[in-house]
């Protein structure tokens, strides 16, 4: 695991070649830099703690990150949700002092209400994230430094973290509108899987982890670090709360334990060149998050590293050692990676493998939609497209801990049930190579729309693939049908377009082009048919015929 890792870092100077990245993370600095600096004159002004600033700052750096793909109602969303959420949170915060027992139950069915109500959909899953970035800020700020309780301290937390959304909104409108950053397409995704009478949600599976993994952190750290029990909540809760499967879980509890050893160590190292209430500390803190934030997407090792050395320098300008802390915040960080590990492999566990056939079914519901969609129109085309590439994205993650495991040496791996069969990696491999194809598609639409849409060849292609990802849909959910249960005639608005006028060669071209990446991506179909269909049974006349 380790050697993965450091190879991992070789990938570094290419991972973000045009730059994307650190464009989003500017726009998310810019949010978390002009809510620290509302939530420092707030702090001046009304007499509030030196907490109320590091809760501001923890609440924008997770909104910058997630109100990237939020659209308007999402965002009316957060304006209702987060002031509300800010200001429990600062309630939440002095019942955990005052109350330890009481306060650790809120925190526990807080966490768990807002995982449990994904169920629900994307808009309620977006509702349970801001709910839940509150509570994390609860964990971060030490005790004793944070807003007060009471009702003017707790409004004037509520108005920060609207000033948050709002401040966050107008950056992130301006990034898009000056093109600094791509806007998000104006589509929705649906859920993958379905829940029937005789399966849990994986909502309601992933809210039983956490309430698991957080009760056992909360029991373990208060007997272990009274002082300290935050550091085994938080990561039990980083562990569990994301977690996508088993592999999942356990690839993400190493990462963070490795990421916040190495994060902890430099910040330990660094930590005596700068004095409390040092405003250098206060620079570099921002400068190593900006770097973490960047660096995510390359790896959660680096960003749980960035982190840790934030904290650490957190508390050295608070006036803390970290010197003093530095075996107990990495015994915590542990023992919580355990427990949230544990949870999600004991507590109705999801496998990985179930994953990474729901969101292959998923990545063909997308290609599905390309295919259905009117190419007329030009943006119902880019929706489409946007929405296959997302949700490829979304395979590749969700196949990222079989990959990881697939490059540990066979020797190393202590048992053949944790060798990662071959075959659960080929869809990936199989619906990335759709890739290119999908995209000279969508080349081709856009520059002759009529023209190949009127191309009978490009149709029936059309029509095919179509009908051949729905069969492979139910295949994957093991349903199989035949390609004539899911019918083969085009759309009304395929059966009625017509060129009036002969193609030009730009149009030839472009119909061509059509046709070879229809073939091309119902070529890769038909390899994903060998994956999932399964082979017909010998009939009766068969088997008698080859016994004589």
């Amino acid at each position: 695991m380790l050697r993965t890792f450091l190879r991992s870092t070789r990938r570094a100077p290419h991972f973000d070649p045009r730059g994307m990245h650190l464009r989003a993370t500017a726009v998310t600095m810019a949010t978390v830099l002009g809510t620290y600096g509302w939530a420092l004159f707030v702090e001046r002004e009304a007499g509030l703690r030196v907490g109320s600033v590091a809760q501001a700052v923890v609440i924008a750096s997770a909104l910058g990150r997630v109100q990237r793909h939020f659209d308007r109602a999402d965002r009316l969303l957060a304006c209702a949700v987060l002031p509300c959420a800010a200001a429990g949170g600062t309630e939440l915060s002095a019942l955990l002092q005052r109350h330890p027992l009481a306060g650790d139950a809120v925190f526990v069915v807080g966490v768990v209400g807002a995982i449990w109500v994904r169920r629900f959909g994307a808009r309620a899953t977006r509702a349970g994230t801001l709910v839940v970035l509150p509570l994390i800020a609860v964990l971060v700020v030490p005790p004793g430094t944070g807003p007060v309780s009471g009702h003017e301290h707790s409004a004037w937390v509520a108005v920060s973290a609207l000033v948050a959304v709002a401040w966050g909104t107008a950056v992130t409108w301006t990034a898009q509108r000056t093109g600094l950053v791509p806007r998000p397409p104006s589509m929705r995704v649906t859920a993958v899987t379905r829940a029937t009478r005789r399966r849990i949600p994986a909502g309601t599976r992933m809210a039983l982890q956490m309430a698991a993994a957080s009760t056992a952190a909360f029991a373990i750290g208060r007997i272990l670090w009274p002082d300290h029990w935050a550091w085994v909540v938080l990561t039990a809760f980083l562990v569990c709360s994301g977690a996508r499967s088993r592999g999942d879980v356990l690839v993400k509890g190493v990462w963070r334990t490795l990421g916040a050893a190495a994060g902890t160590v430099v910040a330990d190292a660094v930590s005596g060149l700068f004095g409390p209430r040092s405003d250098t500390a206060v620079v570099v803190i921002f400068a190593v998050l900006a770097v973490a934030t960047w660096l995510r997407e390359l790896g959660y090792a680096y960003w749980a590293g960035g982190v840790t050395a934030v904290l650490s320098l957190f508390y050295d300008w608070l006036g803390q050692s970290p010197g003093d802390l530095l075996h107990t915040r990495l015994a915590g960080i542990a023992v919580g990676a355990v427990l949230g590990a544990a949870a999600s492999w004991l507590v109705l566990p999801i496998r990985t493998e179930a994953v990474i056939r729901a969101r292959t079914a998923a990545a063909l519901s997308g290609l599905g939609d390309l295919m259905e969609a009117d190419w007329h129109d030009g943006q119902a085309v880019r929706v489409a497209q946007a929405r296959f590439t997302y949700l490829v994205e979304q395979l590749g993650t969700a196949t990222a801990p079989m990959r990881i495991l697939a490059a540990v040496p066979k020797a190393r791996i202590p048992s053949a049930r944790w060798r990662p069969d071959p075959c659960t990696l080929r869809p990936l491999t199989v619906v990335r190579r759709c890739g290119d194809p999908v995209d000279d598609l969508a080349l081709a639409i856009k520059a002759a729309p009529d023209a190949v849409t009127a191309d009978p060849a490009v149709t029936v292609r059309r029509t095919q693939i179509a009908a051949h990802a729905v069969a492979l849909r139910r295949a994957i959910g093991r349903r199989p049908t035949s390609l004539a249960d899911t019918g083969t005639e085009p759309p009304q608005h395929l059966r009625t377009a017509g060129a009036a006028t002969p193609p030009s060669r730009c149009a030839l071209t472009a119909a061509l082009t059509a046709l070879d990446a229809l073939d091309a991506i119902d070529t890769q179909l038909g390899l994903l048919s060998g994956l999932f269909v399964p082979s017909p049974a010998p009939t009766s006349d068969s088997t008698a015929t080859t016994a004589g």
